[in-house]
């Protein structure tokens, strides 16, 4: 125990453990002893690096934004069409966040009632930081004129509103049973918002000829 209680990734461990437990439990039901027993520490040990339950839950959440946000850097970093990268990224930023909290997902509407008004505090925060990485596409396709975009840092946020509806947290039970309903419709609207920032002359040229 005490062996654990001092690695280095102790408080990853500590997170890694909440998604299967709100499966098993759900947030209401789930204790801190719950959480102690399955990384295999003291409850003590959780509390010198989370206050409460609730900040345990937000720090788990906030950890899947931040990852989130890393692998959005990665795609707007990489080779390939302006358009492109942001069509994947937009496809990442809502089926990364479906795949994360597949497992508790039957528990997350009692999740989200109870830690609701500090979580959108923080939502706010992880949205302008993914805005932020779109923002960056969308001027370095201005600039190589493979985008229409008078005003990049609006349309960065319009992009994270225009997929807001289909996260987790505005899904029902029933909803977040179905992936591939939720893929198919994230990828329709990436395609048309894609397509609304492309200039006509390249989609003149991009069509086939009859």
């Amino acid at each position: 125990m005490r062996h654990i209680a001092r690695r280095a990734d102790i408080r990853d461990l500590i997170l890694d453990a909440v998604g299967g437990l709100l499966g098993r439990y759900g947030y209401r039901k789930m204790t801190m002893d719950d959480v102690a027993r399955q990384v295999g520490i003291g409850k003590g040990t959780i509390y010198l690096h989370f206050p409460g339950k609730e900040e345990l839950i937000l720090s788990h959440i906030d950890r899947i934004a931040e990852r989130l946000t890393v692998r959005l850097r990665e795609i707007a970093a990489a080779s390939g069409s302006p358009g492109g990268r942001l069509r994947e990224m937009l496809r990442l930023r809502v089926l990364f966040r479906f795949d994360s909290v597949i497992d508790y997902s039957r528990n997350l509407n009692d999740l989200l009632s109870a830690v609701r008004p500090a979580l959108l505090a923080r939502r706010e925060k992880h949205f302008l930081s993914e805005a932020a990485v779109f923002e960056g596409v969308l001027r370095e396709g201005v600039q190589s004129g493979d985008l229409d975009c008078p005003d990049p840092k609006a349309a960065s946020l319009a992009l994270i509103q225009s997929t807001n509806s289909l996260l987790p947290f505005s899904l029902s039970v029933r909803e977040l049973g179905r992936r591939d309903d939720v893929e198919w419709q994230v990828t329709r609207i990436a395609d048309l918002l894609i397509r609304g920032l492309t200039p006509c002359l390249k989609r003149r040229a991009s069509r086939p000829r009859r």
